[in-house]
């Protein structure tokens, strides 16, 4: 007759070892995202407090006659309210101090901030910033105030926003690792490229671990029989 088997646990210290070297092959950066930038234009509504983010796209946004469009090409990881601002002023009194009103007409400032050096793509260099007064009918929204003044202009199949009076000359809201100014983009979106263990690398150490966990269990169960 058969005896019963006796299970041993398995040592506190093969598990341990061997969960040492699942860290160490995926290493010290398991489980942490890179940080990224992206490359856009960014949008604001001007007034007497300065600068506000808009909340709308352009092409939703229909300024009233005085309103202030400004527009800052930015390399920022925010996309919203903390990227950098336009910088220069949204004077609408002085940017279209000398465009007269006419009927069936609005006037709208338009500033333009093509950024800084560090913002700019490879190969880039940005243009001076600038402010234009947009003369253009009364229901024409925030895109035709700025087509009117800035173009060329360039979008995307998405229909975002990816170049004004042609800057830049490429890309579209890029991802760009975080703190370089290379121009390196990733060509992904943000969860691509973030620099952590790929998925598979960490089910087949995950494996590798279990199955040496598996082969302990079984010989200290045959030495016991």
């Amino acid at each position: 007759m058969i005896g019963r088997v006796r299970r041993t646990p398995i040592p506190a210290g093969a598990v341990v070892a061997l969960l040492g070297v699942l860290v160490a092959l995926l290493g010290p950066g398991a489980g942490s995202a890179q940080a990224a930038d992206y490359r856009y234009w960014s949008f604001w509504k001007g007034g007497a407090d300065g600068w506000a983010f808009q909340q709308v796209g352009p092409t939703g946004n229909v300024p009233a006659d005085g309103a202030v469009d400004g527009w800052r090409f930015v390399l920022s990881p925010d996309g919203g309210q903390d990227a950098p601002r336009p910088s220069l002023p949204a004077d609408f009194s002085a940017i279209c101090a000398n465009t007269a009103p006419s009927g069936g007409h609005k006037r709208v400032a338009v500033v333009l901030d093509f950024g800084t050096a560090k913002d700019a793509p490879n190969g880039e260099q940005p243009a001076e910033a600038r402010s234009v007064c947009a003369s253009v009918p009364s229901a024409a929204n925030s895109a035709e105030v700025l087509a009117a003044v800035a173009a060329p202009l360039r979008y995307d199949s998405g229909g975002l926003l990816c170049a004004i009076a042609g800057y830049p000359r490429a890309g579209c809201g890029e991802q760009v690792a975080a703190g370089s100014n290379s121009g390196a983009a990733s060509g992904g979106s943000a969860d691509k490229g973030d620099g952590g263990p790929d998925v598979g690398v960490i089910a087949g150490v995950g494996a590798v671990a279990l199955l040496g966990v598996g082969a302990l269990w079984q010989a200290r169960r045959r030495r016991t029989r």
